[in-house]
């Protein structure tokens, strides 16, 4: 498997010709909106201030909105961004949080100190996998790629949880602190309940992206796990049929 290439990459954090959204400007009154993330389909995130502003056209397919209720329920029980507002018009929708302290996994002093990284991703995931999920609303983990159980793809392997699932651990996802701790995470559009392999499946995958091959046995010792490579097969391809 292969992830983003360093053109890709250098797309992401490129407005290129997309102009900044108006809505973005208006949140903005004035004050600098610096692009953050560009995703493949013109979906981007502005840092404003102390503020985050996601916003995607409707070809995206992502909701917002969807992710701002996930937001929501998940305020007060794990480090997630707060948030300040949303809306949609029919150039797409948008979701203002507070931002969350710490910076990404996978920025540029990571790559030096990347089993300090790896470590505080495998904190952020056991912090996670340990919230209750008795109110967790069971319909959402059926809009989410991981409640999905595609008959080409055989058999669900046997649960091993329930636990609440990050639905998009990509190490990217992870922020940290300056020296070392994990401090909290973002992107919670796919939260869901399931099998904690589903999240270490993609974050140990996203690894080999961001930080190269080698070093997915330090994130299972890391959460005290044993790879499992039968839910770790079966997850990543769902998660690429499906995501």
């Amino acid at each position: 498997m292969t992830g983003p290439s360093d053109t890709a990459l250098a797309d992401q954090h490129s407005l290129g010709d997309a102009p900044i959204p108006r809505i973005v400007l208006e949140i903005a009154s004035g004050r600098p909106a610096e692009l953050v993330w560009r995703n493949d389909l013109g979906g981007m995130t502005f840092r404003i201030g102390d503020t985050f502003v996601k916003w995607n056209p409707p070809q995206t397919g992502i909701d917002l909105e969807r992710e701002r209720c996930r937001l929501e329920w998940i305020a007060g029980r794990h480090p997630a961004p707060r948030v300040i507002g949303s809306g949609a018009d029919a150039a797409g929708q948008w979701l203002v949080t507070a931002a969350v302290p710490g910076e990404s996994a996978v920025g540029d002093p990571w790559r030096v100190r990347r089993s300090e990284a790896i470590r505080a991703i495998a904190a952020g995931l056991l912090a996670l996998h340990a919230i209750e999920v008795d109110d967790f609303p069971a319909e959402w983990t059926s809009e989410v790629w991981v409640g999905r159980t595609p008959e080409e793809l055989g058999p669900r392997p046997p649960l091993d949880g329930p636990v609440l699932l990050h639905g998009d651990a990509c190490a990217p996802n992870t922020l940290i602190s300056p020296d070392g701790r994990w401090t909290g995470n973002v992107d919670f559009g796919d939260l869901a309940v399931g099998d904690r392999w589903a999240d270490l499946a993609i974050a140990s995958m996203s690894l080999d992206w961001n930080f190269g091959e080698g070093h997915q046995h330090e994130l299972f010792d890391a959460y005290g796990v044993q790879p499992d490579d039968e839910r770790i097969g079966y997850y990543r391809r769902l998660w690429h049929l499906e995501s």
